[in-house]
């Protein structure tokens, strides 16, 4: 909604200080989307007069015609004497009012104005056209220069004449303030945040409905529950609309048309009712309101023939649709062109008698027909939004009044008014709602003036019954009463205090393993990168999966966002391989990404659906079996690597990625779980079978298997376009949140560590993991950490074998250990991964 700020005052007594900006900072705070304030004619300067052409003298010795003019423009130059003009227009005449610029002025744009020679002769100045005056170029003002109605005196200024100086504050109306697609409803909210009285436009006097009125018929008041019709005669048709007509609908957004149809528009932009002008000649029998039938025709008035629906809303005569309701009219009852045509007896022939119509109709239902049809118009934007229903007999009032002063109409007496019963809507509300609501003590009478002021009566005490005023169709419920009073107080005063936590409330379990996990991996160089839990079918042919894996078993949407991904993730690693080639494409090589989030696996044997009740409490069974219908929705961590792990420089060589730092990811996620893994070697897609861990760990006192990591297969790295040696790993937090026996802060002691090395030769076949494991089980409580720091096979090892040298760190809490109890410690270690794996000591 563009509200110019000079229209605007006609309303409401603004101080006259008041800019632009300064309405802006008032209405902002109020709830209003102010986006910008424009400001017209801010490098205007005059002089810039109203001229009469005296004389035209046409130059035609260039290539393009040239008009050397005199004109008079009072006493605007000094002299009195006709200006002297160059203009290569060619739409007015001698005779006609023009708008002239003199040597001094500055048009929009920087353009200063000053005498010079041109075309051999001098130019004392320029006539002007609409788009040289910064005036929108919508055809109004015909196509060159401006031609001015001859009443106006030369010298007049043109500047104050067109209104060329304001400023136009452009409001985004959001869906729930309708009321503000008026200057009505701008001006009350104007008035309201400057605490002044408004001169509300629909306070007239308007008669009340009579017999002689033009016939009206509604047979669906359901979807039109008033209609109110005024007729005017005598419309000289000559007519035309006044400039600052004009100027208020351009400044508006509107294209002036005809005197008919720009005081329609003008009254929707003033009071907010949308109005239609018929012409009643033109209109055969009663006007109706009715659904249209199924595949009626009706031409509209942009010259489009429509199939209608049965569900549109139309206005007919006799003959059919004359008007799709609330949306557009119909070419053959349109007011007829406001060029006047002379008849062989000199007489001047257009529309002499109109019908106003205006109606209240169903939001839904013109929204729907606007739609369907693809119209979106300036009523139907204000139908849809919700128009006061008490407003139509003021509009036509207002129009009718306008036309009997600007086209020399009369008014008919007859009155038709259509209206459906309709109760009063009333909110009951408690006076400390708004109290409550927003944590600050109003009091009554703060919350029973605001109210008042959007309109409200108030009645009651403690208990408040509020009439909520016709214009707010918004206002239903307590809340949005609360919401008011809040807006008008001022958002910015609401005090910014965080709630207080319920005793005994917080992050639940899975919640505190879902961060713990996250911050692990964070802290170990991975970066997250969330995914869309939605995966295409081709997914799975991309990872390798078997025909019968478990994984390809998805929940498909009925309405995806994206019809190339209809199905919810059964694994987290597509997400993540999309995010790798995506950042790999884009010049990041050195790639270590995670994330934690929900898969969906459904059952195989899963029950339908079912749809709960919208009348009532769903029962227990009901909410049961709905979710028994649910898939199961376990929380997986992943991360993928790709390129360096460790990057070269001055400190020495950097090491590439492998599948040992996706496995080490796995136990930086389980220690963060408090649990203990497993690794065995296995093969599962997507995984290199000769590369791939398969992830154990002990679940409720069962060995258990939680997840994956290692390389990727070759084929999955080319089908997804990843670089070669990509790795990943995936595991299933619930299960590892269940293994853990929760996060113990470590014990420190301050005496000193003894660390004995040891170096044992066991078959190639062996698992390193299997030997630290007998280790740790044969040291005692004394051991407090097994690290690996050696592997060799060679010359000196015999075929077959490998020698794996362990660094043990002993320590105890309570004294310095001696050489003899670190080094039994440590023998107890090589006899149990002796027994256990035929492990000896190397060069024993």
């Amino acid at each position: 909604m563009r509200v110019p700020l000079s229209w605007l005052r006609e309303y409401v007594d603004l101080p006259a200080s008041a800019t632009g900006r300064d309405v802006q900072a008032k209405l902002i705070p109020a709830g209003l989307e102010v986006e910008t304030v424009e400001q017209l004619g801010a490098d205007l300067k005059g002089p810039l007069v109203v001229g009469k052409v005296l004389a035209i003298e046409e130059l035609t010795d260039f290539k393009k015609p040239i008009r050397w003019c005199q004109v008079d423009v009072g006493d605007a130059n000094g002299t009195g004497e006709p200006q002297n003009l160059v203009c290569g227009a060619r739409n007015f005449a001698v005779g006609d009012k023009v708008v002239v610029v003199l040597p001094g002025a500055v048009l929009p744009g920087g353009f200063e104005i000053a005498a010079r020679k041109t075309y051999g002769k001098l130019s004392e100045g320029m006539i002007c056209s609409a788009a040289e005056l910064g005036i929108p170029d919508d055809g109004a003002w015909g196509d060159g220069i401006i031609v001015l109605p001859p009443e106006y005196e030369p010298g007049t200024d043109a500047v104050e004449l067109l209104e060329l100086t304001d400023e136009v504050l452009d409001i985004a109306v959001t869906a729930d303030r309708g009321y503000c697609l008026s200057m009505r409803g701008v001006a009350r909210e104007a008035a309201t945040a400057y605490g002044l009285p408004l001169r509300d436009p629909a306070l007239l006097d308007v008669p009340g409905p009579n017999e002689y009125g033009y016939p009206v018929a509604v047979s669906d008041l359901a979807g039109c529950d008033r209609f109110t019709a005024r007729t005017v005669t005598g419309i000289a048709p000559e007519a035309r609309s006044p400039l600052w007509l004009q100027r208020r609908l351009q400044k508006a957004g509107m294209r002036p048309i005809s005197l008919a149809v720009d005081i329609t528009n003008y009254v929707m932009l003033e009071i907010g009712q949308p109005l239609h002008a018929y012409d009643r000649t033109r209109v055969e029998g009663p006007i109706g309101v009715r659904r249209a039938l199924p595949g009626e025709k009706f031409t509209t008035l942009d010259g489009v023939e429509r199939t209608l629906d049965a569900e549109d809303l139309v206005i007919t005569d006799g003959n059919g649709p004359i008007g799709l309701a609330g949306v557009m009219g119909g070419a053959d009852t349109e007011i007829a062109d406001p060029v006047v045509h002379e008849t062989l007896l000199g007489e001047a022939q257009g529309t002499s008698e109109i019908v106003i119509e205006a109606a209240h109709f169903d939001p839904v239902t013109i929204a729907r027909s606007a739609r369907r049809h693809k119209l979106s118009s300036e009523a139907a934007k204000r139908f849809e939004r919700g128009v006061d229903p008490q407003a139509g007999p003021a509009a036509a009032q207002r129009a009718v009044d306008l036309l009997v002063l600007l086209a020399g109409g009369t008014a008919e007496a007859g009155v038709t008014e259509v209206v459906a019963p309709a109760v009063p809507r009333t909110v009951q509300m408690r006076a400390d709602h708004p109290d409550r609501v927003a944590g600050v003590p109003y009091g009554r009478e703060t919350v029973v003036r605001r109210l008042q002021e959007i309109g409200c009566d108030v009645y009651g005490a403690d208990e408040l019954t509020v009439s909520v005023p016709s214009w707010r169709p918004d206002l239903t419920a307590p809340n949005d009463l609360a919401e008011e009073v809040i807006r008008l107080e001022g958002y910015e005063n609401l005090p910014s205090t965080l709630p207080s936590a319920p005793a005994g409330r917080g992050l639940t379990a899975r919640q505190r393993l879902h961060r713990r996990v996250g911050r692990a991996l964070a802290g170990a160089g991975y970066v997250e990168a969330p995914s869309y839990p939605f995966v295409g079918l081709g997914v799975f042919d991309q990872l390798g999966l078997p025909a019968d894996d478990a994984r390809r078993r998805v929940v498909t949407l009925v309405n995806p966002l994206n019809d190339q991904e209809p199905a919810l993730r059964t694994t987290l690693l597509p997400g993540l391989l999309a995010a790798l080639r995506r950042n790999e494409s884009r010049g990041s090589h050195d790639l270590a990404l995670f994330e934690t989030g929900a898969v969906f696996r459904p059952a195989p044997e899963a029950p339908a659906a079912v749809r709960l009740p919208v009348d009532r409490r769903p029962t227990q069974d009901e909410v049961a079996a709905l979710e028994a219908a649910l898939p199961a929705q376990p929380r997986r961590a992943a991360v993928v690597l790709a390129g360096g792990r460790e990057r070269s420089g001055w400190w020495g060589a950097g090491r590439a990625a492998s599948w040992a730092d996706a496995v080490e990811a796995a136990r930086v996620v389980a220690e963060a779980a408090g649990a203990s893994l497993a690794v065995e070697a296995d093969q599962h897609e997507p995984w290199h079978p000769g590369r791939c861990a398969a992830l154990y760990a002990s679940v409720d006192g069962v060995k258990t298997l939680v997840g994956h990591a290692g390389e990727l297969h070759p084929r999955v790295v080319k089908a997804f376009g990843l670089p070669e040696r990509t790795s990943a790993m995936e595991v299933d937090l619930d299960l590892l949140g269940r293994a853990g026996s929760g996060v113990v802060a470590p014990g420190i002691s301050h005496y000193p560590v003894a660390t004995q090395d040891v170096a044992l030769v066991v078959d190639a076949g062996v698992p390193s993991a299997d030997v630290e494991a007998a280790l740790r089980a044969g040291a005692g409580g004394l051991l407090e950490s097994v690290r690996l720091f050696d592997v060799y096979t060679g010359d000196q090892i015999e075929a077959g074998k490998k020698s794996l040298a362990y660094a043990l760190r002993f320590r105890a809490g309570d004294r310095t250990l001696t050489v003899e109890e670190a080094t039994a410690a440590r023998d107890a270690a090589v006899a149990s991964v002796a027994a256990a794996t035929g492990a000896v000591l190397r060069g024993a």
